[in-house]
């Protein structure tokens, strides 16, 4: 009754069973009907009867049953014992599995609660940031309103005065008499003139550029970050600026780069990506030398263009916005060769390291009146200090002045390092 297979079972006492059942009644061969089972055949392992173990069995090992009956029950008993183990086993595993799926459904159902309580503040926020961007929107149609109806209003009345001034002016030189014309002259020369230096834009103060990127992040509402923004402001070419060591000067086979950061129509900061940057760099004496260069937007409304020019010389550079081109475009750039190296050595003296030998002479042009002084005593051409013997260079990581060396030159300075 303890076990879940046999709890609905009905059980009875052995007792009163003893008339139906055959507990007492000898089991028969089936092969020998007549022969009762009384042996045990080692080698099939399966009870047999006298008849089986003259035929068939007759070279199996054969025994009574009840001469063999307690080493296969021990066996039978061992197999029980661990079989009711496992039972044991497998009822806690039971009863785990069971508090672990109550486990799994209560943590589900808290987890389906913390999900409802999240997007019901997320939809709040979303709502909330909603609302902002409306607000921010109408805020933005009245702003752009109240400036066309201001220069509306401005550009209606310069109109009246200038019809007005027209209109007098017309007819004072088609009716007036050549007295009132001359009379009236200078006062009508005044007013249309002041009209007429009135200046006036030919354009609408403002523009519909309204637009709505729902990929842009917009900040944390109510603790949720949210995404989409209304981008007003629009890139002035005329006002981005160039920034950079690197802008008019570069070296040769050196990778040099310079900044570009581009603006609104206010002259603020743009503050995102996404713009059109074109950079053309040309050379201006070598028609199919050109510099390829890379843009790289930095997403915040700066981009860093690099180029590593090959040749040297004077390139004309181009930079266009929206195909416009920025402030100071086109510039001139120069390119100088690259870092020319020391063909001589970077010493102290040469009078000094030889010894005092006037025959020395350093090709940076010190020579050696009156002999030997020690190093750095004033020698005629020389420093005082180290420096690089081909061409006076005081400093050891500077650039050689001196031209590609020619044989002579070359085989003076093989002298004087020899000496």
């Amino acid at each position: 009754r303890r076990q879940k297979k046999t709890a609905s079972h009905a059980v009875t006492e052995l007792e009163n069973t003893k008339d139906c059942s055959q507990g007492g009644k000898p089991l028969l061969c089936p092969s020998h009907p007549t022969e009762e089972l009384q042996l045990f055949c080692e080698q099939c392992d399966q009870p047999v009867c006298r008849g089986c173990v003259l035929g068939r069995h007759r070279q199996h090992p054969c025994d009574l049953a009840g001469n063999v009956i307690h080493r296969h029950g021990d066996a039978l008993r061992e197999l029980l014992r661990s079989s009711q183990q496992h039972l044991d086993t497998l009822e806690d595993v039971l009863s785990q599995v069971d508090e672990m799926g109550s486990a799994v459904r209560s943590r589900a159902e808290a987890v389906a609660a913390e999900i409802c309580l999240f997007a019901r503040g997320y939809v709040k926020a979303i709502e909330q940031h909603r609302d902002r961007l409306l607000r921010q929107l109408e805020d933005l149609k009245v702003q752009k309103e109240n400036l066309l109806h201001l220069q509306k209003a401005q550009l209606q009345q310069l109109l009246l005065d200038m019809r007005t001034g027209v209109e007098f002016t017309e007819h004072l030189l088609t009716s007036g008499s050549d007295v009132e014309i001359l009379v009236t002259k200078g006062v009508v020369s005044s007013r249309l003139t002041k009209l007429n230096s009135v200046a006036y834009s030919t354009h609408p103060s403002v523009d519909d550029r309204i637009q709505f990127s729902p990929h842009e992040r917009a900040g944390q509402c109510c603790g949720y970050e949210v995404f989409g923004a209304i981008l007003n402001k629009v890139v002035d070419p005329a006002r981005c600026t160039l920034h950079g060591e690197d802008l008019h000067s570069a070296r040769q086979n050196q990778l040099s780069s310079f900044t570009l950061l581009c603006k609104d129509t206010t002259g603020e900061r743009m503050g995102r990506g996404g713009e059109a940057v074109r950079v053309t760099i040309t050379h201006k004496d070598k028609r199919d030398c050109a510099v390829k260069p890379t843009v790289c937007d930095n997403g915040d409304g700066t981009y860093c263009i690099s180029y590593s020019p090959e040749e040297p010389g004077l390139y004309s550079v181009c930079i266009c916005v929206k195909g416009q081109h920025v402030q100071g475009s086109p510039f001139t750039l120069a390119v100088k060769p690259k870092p020319r190296e020391h063909q001589g050595v970077f010493h102290c003296c040469t009078f000094c390291s030889s010894g005092g030998q006037k025959a020395a002479r350093c090709a940076c042009g010190g020579t050696m009146p009156g002999g030997y002084q020690g190093c750095g005593h004033g020698h005629k051409g020389h420093p005082g200090c180290h420096h690089w013997s081909c061409c006076g260079q005081v400093k050891e990581s500077s650039e050689c002045l001196c031209g590609p060396p020619s044989d002579t030159s070359q085989r003076s300075l093989l002298r004087t390092v020899a000496l």
